[in-house]
Order: structure tokens, then sequence, then C-alpha cells
């Protein structure tokens, strides 16, 4: 007789096109046990063979906050934080527990997300994403030819590079710059148009994913590049592929407000 295979639930969220699974880290370890978990994100990650998303978000208990999470990206690396990752968590612990205000434990600190709107299975939340550091513009070698940009952190590493419009073949540009030596830990790309001085269009090219059709920390840095060097103001409306999200600098004080959507809910065979 045939052995059953072991099954692990996830949710499927996204947030303007950033796709994300959501999986509780100790429900999945009873049937995975020792195994690799860069190895099981890849394969559940992939968009032929597994479910299909930009990342997991690993959700783990936590003392004094709703939830910890670790993100694992589609090709197994860790990243710090996903601003649409947290946002699609919000969403989901919201659908959960009814909470409109959620805190979140997340690899650049402490997030605290309030629930700014709801029409299920979609909600808005503005997520304070805590302050921006943004370093003087830095040239960087690709091909022979310099690429100039603004290097911004918001709890991990952006290069924003603004630009006349978005040439055929960015992409590529992008992934060069995001291998150069001058990022040790690599870097997320944002390339930029300036549309107003309330609006940019952005596209991102992220680290262990490639281009994705949104992002929250990349539509952060994107906005805050822009305001440090005069070519916006706050609040900062973030147009991409996927959507538009809005951030807002007070001060130091970095905020982000997007919807994400509830897409799914399934279990994944392991065999």
């Amino acid at each position: 007789m045939s052995k059953q295979a072991a099954r692990i639930p996830f949710v499927k969220a996204s947030a303007c096109g950033n796709d994300f699974l959501l999986i509780d880290f100790y429900q999945a370890e009873r049937v995975l046990g020792s195994s690799d978990i860069a190895a099981f994100t890849r394969r559940i990650c992939n968009r032929h063979d597994g479910v299909g998303a930009d990342g997991v978000e690993w959700l783990y208990p936590h003392a004094h906050a709703g939830v910890e999470i670790r993100l694992i990206n589609a090709d197994g690396s860790e990243a710090e934080i996903s601003g649409n990752g947290t946002r699609c968590v919000a969403a989901y612990l919201y659908s959960e527990q009814g909470k409109e205000k959620i805190t979140i434990q997340t690899g650049a600190g402490l997030k605290s997300c309030v629930l700014t709107g709801r029409n299920e299975p979609e909600y808005e939340f503005e997520i304070e994403m805590g302050e921006a550091v943004v370093e003087s513009e830095r040239a960087v070698q690709i091909d022979g030819s310099t690429v100039r940009g603004i290097p911004v952190s918001m709890g991990n590493p952006h290069y924003v590079v603004f630009v006349k419009s978005f040439s055929e073949g960015w992409q590529t540009q992008a992934a060069k710059i995001q291998s150069s030596s001058h990022f040790e830990h690599g870097v997320n790309v944002e390339m930029v148009g300036v549309e107003g001085k309330h609006d940019v269009n952005a596209r991102f090219f992220e680290r262990g994913v490639g281009e994705t059709r949104s992002s929250g920390t990349g539509s952060c840095a994107a906005a805050i590049a822009a305001i440090a060097t005069g070519r916006a103001e706050s609040p900062v409306r973030v147009h991409a592929p996927g959507g538009m999200q809005t951030v807002c600098q007070e001060g130091n004080s970095v905020s982000l407000r997007g919807s994400a959507r509830l897409v799914c809910q399934g279990e994944v065979f392991v065999v």
C-alpha cells in the first residue's frame, strides 16, 4: 500500500503584485524535520513545480509582538525585511484575529501595522518603517560606463538610480549593479523616474528574486532618495507595474501605506 504524502499548510498573499507564501515554521518543522529550509523555500516558490512566490515569510511566535517573521527569498537566500511581505502577514493576522493594530518582529526590527481600509480579502495597512539612512551619491562602474545612484538603507540595502525613461534591458543593468563589488552584501536596485513633486515611477530588481512587480522597502527607498535630492516632497506616491504605494516622511520617521490581498490557502505535499 502506498504511503500518504505529508502536507504543510500555507497561505498565499500578494501586495501590489509582490507575492509571498506564509507558513507556520513549527507546523512545517514537524513535517520537514532537519531538512534544509532554504531548499524547501526554493522548491515551493518555483512557479512551475511549486506554488510560486517571490519568497516565504516564515511565522514564529513572539513574546512581545503579534508574530515574528523570517523572510527567505525565492532563491533560498535570507533577507532582513520586505515591506510588502510584512503587509501580507498583517493582512493574514487581521483576517484571523480581527486586530486593527498589529506588531510584527522582522529582521530589521519591530514594525507597527495599522489597518486603514478593507474590502475582504484585500486590506490596506500603514506601516511604521522606521528611519531611512541616506548616503551620498555613489558612482558604480558597469561595462566601462558610470552609473550614479543614491544608497539608502531601510534595514536592508538599496541603490536608487534616477532615469528619464526605463530603457529596454534595464534589468540587465540592474543585475550587474546588484552583483557589483561596491555592495558587500548585495543590494536591491530601484530605477526611478520622477513624474512630479508627489509622484514617481519605479522598477525593482531585488536580491534573491530579480525583477518584482512591486517592493515595499524599495518604494520607501525610491521616495526617500527623491525627497533627499530635492526631486520630490512628502507624501510620495510610488507607481509600479503591480500598483501604487504611498510613502510619508515626518522628521526621521518613514511610513508606508498600501494594500495586501489574501489570494488562497492550501497544502503543499512533501514527498
